[in-house]
């Protein structure tokens, strides 16, 4: 393992918000360095590859950076392009696919954080955290779903053209795939836990979807969930009872959830109820440990469709203009 090396900050994720605080971080001439444990803004990376942003170009900006895009509504490619070119122009210090895999304080009268990665360690007078949400995606814990034709990242429809598709979820990343899968050719059926598509679903697809659905050219099953997934086959419970569909894919897009257990091994403290919202101060952002801080849509717990980009980019100069107003410890 190479020897230790000192920031004044380390950010923990490298996704718009991550490298917002970078931006802040580089004007404040702060040293700081961001880890990313996969490719740069991952989980945009991750999502479909025709996606279409609900916000627009200029919401999506960070830094004061325009976003330039040749459509109302920004596409994923674009946006990909976009935060490469502001990593680019501002040569931000970050390391990519370095997952980080603890942090420790040295000791409480001096917090200077020790972090440990894949493959380095490092110390850190402040640590940011802004690991987002798209990590870990909620499981189905039903039989068969370990088995390779289930995925829980849709990318692209021309894999399922002209196979039998089961969809599960009811919100964009399902309504996405379902609608696209089926213009490949892909025989595709929808199980849907609730009586409807989500509310939340963009307001130019859900008519698209639901039509598609009342037409018949893709079946729906309402309060419905999966049984097992079996190699040719997929069982679900419906208000009539099993049913049992022949099948070669499942895309589960059943939403993702926050590593909320990487926060509780720092010491931060979660609410006590089904939102486990992080203990931040909310005109600074700095959690009930000292010196560390969470940006970004991390900051509501397990409320995950309460802060996007566009709400949360002021999170990096919150953070960051407390930094500057403290006295770095070893900077």
């Amino acid at each position: 393992m190479n020897t230790n090396t000192h920031y004044t900050v380390i950010i923990i994720g490298g996704g718009p918000i991550g490298l917002a605080c970078a931006l802040e971080a580089k004007k404040a001439s702060l040293d700081y360095l961001v880890l990313e444990k996969g490719s740069l803004v991952n989980s945009l990376y991750n999502y479909p590859s025709n996606m279409t942003f609900f916000s627009t170009s200029e919401r999506l900006e960070i830094g004061g950076v325009p976003f330039v895009s040749n459509n109302p509504k920004p596409t994923r490619p674009e946006a990909l392009e976009y935060y490469r070119r502001v990593t680019t122009a501002y040569q931000l210090n970050i390391h990519l696919f370095e997952k980080v895999v603890s942090v420790s304080a040295a000791a409480a009268s001096e917090p200077v954080y020790t972090v440990t990665t894949s493959k380095q360690v490092y110390t850190a007078a402040y640590i940011i955290i802004a690991t987002g949400f798209y990590d870990i995606p909620y499981l189905l814990n039903v039989p068969g779903e370990d088995l390779p034709k289930v995925t829980h990242y849709y990318k692209e429809a021309h894999p399922y053209a002209f196979q039998k598709v089961l969809v599960v979820g009811a919100q964009n990343s399902s309504v996405d795939a379902a609608l696209e899968t089926w213009r490949k050719g892909a025989d595709v059926t929808m199980v849907i836990r609730k009586d409807d598509i989500g509310a939340r679903v963009k307001y130019w697809v859900r008519p698209d979807i639901i039509n598609r659905i009342l037409e018949g050219s893709i079946k729906a099953y309402y309060h419905s969930t999966v049984h097992e997934i079996r190699e040719h086959e997929v069982d679900i419970i419906t208000p009539e009872g099993l049913v049992t569909l022949p099948n070669d894919w499942v895309i589960a897009a059943t939403g993702y959830q926050p590593n909320l257990e990487f926060l509780r091994s720092m010491g931060i403290n979660l609410s006590n109820d089904e939102v486990m919202c992080p203990s931040i101060n909310d005109a600074t952002h700095e959690t009930n440990v000292k010196n560390i801080f969470l940006a970004g849509v991390i900051c509501g717990g397990m409320n995950t469709h309460r802060l996007f980009i566009e709400n949360s980019r002021e999170h990096a100069a919150k953070i960051i203009n407390k930094i500057k107003k403290d006295k770095p410890v070893h900077a």
